[in-house]
């Protein structure tokens, strides 16, 4: 954020990242089936930028893989996220920019469930209904400008040194 907006949290905490995903030769195997797994998931949705911070969700612990649940065969995934304070007024974007990024990403047969961790949130309920209401997340992309909100938090960063 910019331009002498407060900040919800001006000093977070910053956590160590988890380490790069090891391949194999049978994930490389497209004549292998390679159901959609935890770990997957988390690697699409561990580099969304925070919307106030210039960090990732993973830096911020607001993303950890332990709270991706994947059924393939039944076709559901499951992310709990967990705002860096109780008062965060960035939540409902942050699950947003979650849930955009897995609708994106995943074949049209999964079911997308998105909600704050129980118990870490002042407007959990508030939050948690508005991601689960599919018209309210339709209407919410219709919105240009918080369209053009959740693009810039699923933006791939560039390292440092290719930056401008």
């Amino acid at each position: 954020m910019s331009g002498g907006t407060q900040l919800d949290n001006e000093n977070p905490q910053i956590f160590q990242r988890s380490g790069e995903r090891l391949w194999t030769a049978e994930d490389e195997d497209e004549d292998i089936a390679d159901p959609i797994d935890d770990r997957e998931i988390f690697d699409l949705i561990r580099s969304i930028n925070d919307p106030e911070h210039p960090l990732s969700l993973e830096d911020l612990n607001v993303v950890e893989q332990m709270r991706v649940h994947v059924s393939d065969p039944e076709s559901t995934v499951t992310v709990e996220f967990t705002p860096t304070i109780p008062h965060c007024s960035m939540a409902t974007l942050i699950g947003l920019s979650i849930k955009v990024k897995l609708l994106r990403s995943l074949p049209s047969r999964f079911k997308i469930d998105v909600h704050i961790t129980p118990g870490t949130h002042a407007s959990e309920d508030a939050v948690n209904k508005q991601l689960a209401d599919k018209e309210r997340v339709a209407a919410a992309l219709e919105n240009a400008q918080l369209l053009e909100v959740v693009n810039q938090c699923l933006a791939s960063k560039l390292p440092a040194n290719l930056m401008p």
